[in-house]
């Protein structure tokens, strides 16, 4: 095969390889013929000589490159979009999420931005997936571009709650690809115009991309030096994961958490960039950044983003690879696989060397367009190569300009590469409005007109979501409404504690993106040291015996109602002095630090606290109603055994008699009288279903995967034609319509409803 090209890139050596002819003669000068490069070129792919001004800058990030790299990731980048419209950007369940009519609150970036009729929201992920379609194939590239990253980053800025670092990416990538040559290589653009076809592409094309990705990592790993993470209480519950199972036959679980997990991901992510640079360390660093993928495809619901990481791995390596693996390919696939030769075609994107100093491989080549100076545009995408990589590395420590987005972390989520560094658990949300004429106060269902729970922890979002709720409630005879809001948040293991004020209408609250949240509570750092100490009396409890950790701030109290299954909770002070009020019997107690005392069932209570710091107290408490149910689900699974292994000896009563046909009898759970034999046998029956998909061959297994990947799809074209078909001829009668929709909905023949579904029967932990 013909390599045949002479390419330099940044992490690839510049090395001019021997080019052979199918005989296997050697062509040009030999590498003994050729000047000893320099230890600098060897490393890094230039001179420091091409740093001396920005003339030869300017030359060397317009030096001509091998396409094929560039178009293999655009390939790939364009496929897994495609998939990934249908699934994490909600195809597939638009008409939910965009409902006409529906009193749905939102939370754009800018409150100005609202979404398209529901048919016109089809129209726009249509045109966001022609986009994609048209990056994965080249064709019509530019315009393909556009057409995705204008609808992407109008769908990204309507809804702040789904935002994320790999979805800012995605953006990112988009919009560089917009500028690049990528259509250069295996493209039906080459195909409808020679001159495109394997048509050199500048170095920056490359620069840029290996630059992000390097941000992406290292970036990730300066953040992951946080003392939760290095800690380890950012990601603790990984461990338990069946993925690191084989580390815990060596290690206890409670290292695979603090060595393996955050360990591991600390020194990955800001060793990542650098390995895959160097040709040295290159094949370890893809190993491992691969391994480091395909975990977290199985341990996140995070889409496309571990294919899209690994799509860009081949970026680091030479840029003309793809030439060399595709050549290994039998002679006759030749055909449909991307070029292996020719070698690359002038291109007026690059700068080449002046004609004096040209070989005669470069004469041949005479009737393309060979700049040899630098031209305006050729300027115009250095400035910007720079412009743009020194705003990647300053925007995730811009929080100091956005202040009003930071909370407890920085910024909004989504684009400073704090991945999976905090982790919250929400204990307590509580809505209360006041009608501003009336004067009555009242109590809001958490979450009531919105569709998404990212509101709690982001004081931005929380004045939109209180806004929004002043604006609906008229219609409920409540005006002028003020929302109060009691949000209890525990991040990274930390107390339970209130992140905004309680006492400020969030109405009428001041917030600008560009001063300090006024009504955000601080963050109880001082107490991170109790986690230790929670370790350690979390360890002291059984199975059956829960504890809530609590802290609140001077003057403040909380409002609490304990469950009727609850009948065992107790309230015990970590520290400082707080005053317990049973409302109904209209009683206070005050308790300093190591008293406890029992709180009744069924009613409310409010701890007040009275100290001058901070006080700090912990919930112990046993469901006493599921304890007495696992109790009886015991005593059945014991005699069920009995029965089926011969050794029960006397008659079983009636309402027993299920017991004897258990899973086998499909009504068995119907047919029993008892509630408790019922709840008994469809969780056996639920748990069986469990353990034989669990227990599948792998055949099944994809299959399954398959099928549900094919009837999610199948939905999001189907509804996507049916709005179009309601944008050209209207809409039909309403039952045509709902037939229409109820065929989209068509599940798997095979597929159980209700097997997912939790059991309503079942018993649960009250939340306190």
């Amino acid at each position: 095969m013909e390599s045949g090209s002479c390419e330099a890139a940044a992490g690839a050596p510049y090395i001019q390889r021997a080019k052979k002819v199918r005989g296997g003669h050697a062509e040009g000068k030999t590498a003994m013929d050729k000047p000893a490069e320099s230890r600098m070129k060897r490393l890094f792919g230039f001179e420091k000589e091409d740093l001396s001004s920005w003339h030869r800058f300017v030359c060397l990030l317009n030096r001509p490159t091998d396409p094929a790299s560039l178009g293999i990731f655009r390939c790939l980048f364009g496929m897994l979009m495609a998939m990934d419209i249908t699934q994490e950007r909600g195809l597939s369940h638009l008409d939910y999420k965009y409902l006409d009519g529906a009193p749905v609150c939102r939370f754009p970036l800018f409150n100005f931005l609202e979404p398209l009729p529901m048919d016109w929201m089809y129209c726009v992920y249509l045109v966001m997936f022609l986009g994609a379609v048209g990056i994965m194939l080249g064709c019509f590239y530019r315009l393909s571009c556009l057409m995705f990253i204008s609808t992407y980053w109008y769908i990204f800025f309507l809804d702040k709650t789904a935002w994320n670092n790999h979805s800012y990416l995605y953006g990112l990538i988009g919009f560089q690809l917009t500028l690049m040559d990528a259509n250069r290589y295996w493209s039906v653009d080459g195909i409808r115009n020679p001159k495109k076809r394997n048509a050199h592409v500048p170095l920056w094309n490359y620069t840029l991309l290996r630059t992000q990705i390097f941000i992406v990592y290292f970036i990730a790993g300066v953040k992951k030096l946080d003392a939760d993470w290095v800690e380890g209480y950012s990601m603790k519950y990984l461990a338990h994961h069946w993925l690191f199972d084989p580390f815990k036959v060596i290690l206890p679980v409670e290292l695979v958490s603090l060595i393996v997990v955050h360990g591991g991901g600390l020194i990955l992510d800001l060793t990542a960039g650098y390995l895959l640079f160097f040709d040295a360390t290159r094949p370890v660093a893809i190993f491992f950044v691969s391994y480091f993928h395909c975990m977290n495809s199985q341990l996140f619901s995070i889409g496309m983003f571990s294919y899209t990481m690994l799509a860009t791995s081949p970026l680091f390596c030479y840029a003309d690879w793809p030439r060399r693996f595709f050549g290994s390919f039998p002679e006759f696939l030749q055909p449909v696989l991307p070029l292996v030769s020719p070698s690359p075609c002038p291109s007026s994107s690059c700068i080449y060397p002046s004609p004096s100093s040209s070989s005669s491989e470069q004469q041949d080549a005479s009737t393309h367009p060979k700049p040899s100076t630098p031209r305006l545009r050729h300027k115009m995408a250095a400035i910007f190569t720079i412009v743009y990589i020194t705003e990647q590395f300053f925007l995730p420590y811009s929080h100091f300009i956005t202040q009003g987005y930071n909370n407890w972390t920085n910024g909004l989520y989504g684009y400073s590469w704090d991945m999976m560094v905090h982790s919250r658990s929400h204990q307590h949300v509580k809505i209360t409005y006041k009608d501003g004429v009336t004067g009555e106060v009242g109590y809001l269902n958490p979450g009531v007109f919105t569709q998404s729970r990212r509101w709690k922890d982001h004081g931005d979002m929380l004045k939109q979501y209180a806004t929004c709720l002043n604006h609906n409630l008229p219609r409920f005879n409540i005006t002028d409404a003020q929302i109060y809001f009691d949000i209890w948040v525990s991040i990274n293991d930390r107390f339970q504690q209130r992140i905004f004020d309680p006492r400020v209408d969030i109405v009428k609250a001041d917030w600008s993106p560009f001063r300090p949240n006024p009504w955000l509570m601080p963050l109880l750092v001082d107490l991170s040291p109790w986690r230790a100490k929670f370790e350690e009396i979390e360890g002291t409890l059984d199975n059956q015996t829960e504890v809530v950790f609590i802290a609140d701030f001077p003057g403040l109290h909380l409002e609490n109602y304990v469950s009727e299954d609850l009948g065992n909770t107790s309230v015990q002070v970590l520290q400082g002095e707080v005053k317990v009020e049973i409302v109904e019997e209209k009683m206070n107690y005050t308790l300093a630090p190591g008293d406890k005392m029992q709180l009744p069932a069924g009613a409310y209570h409010k701890v007040y606290t009275v100290s001058e710091a901070s006080s700090c107290y912990m919930y112990i408490y046993v469901n006493t109603t599921e304890a007495a149910l696992q109790k009886n689900f015991t005593m059945l699974l014991e005699l069920q055994e009995k029965v089926r292994n011969g050794t029960e000896t006397e008659p079983l009563p009636p309402e027993l008699q299920p017991l004897i046909t258990g899973l086998e009898d499909e009504g068995s759970e119907v047919n029993a009288t008892d509630p408790v034999v019922r709840l008994f046998l469809k969780r056996q029956k639920r748990l069986e279903e469990k353990k034989k998909r669990r227990e599948a061959p792998v055949h099944e297994r994809f299959n399954r995967f398959v099928t549900k990947k094919y009837y999610l799809i199948r939905r999001g074209f189907l509804m996507t034609a049916i709005a179009m078909r309601n944008l050209a001829f209207g809409l039909p009668p309403l039952e045509q319509l709902r037939r229409e929709v109820d065929y989209a909905n068509m599940k798997a023949p095979e597929e159980d409803a209700n097997q997912n579904e939790p059991l309503k029967d079942e018993t649960g932990h009250g939340e306190l």
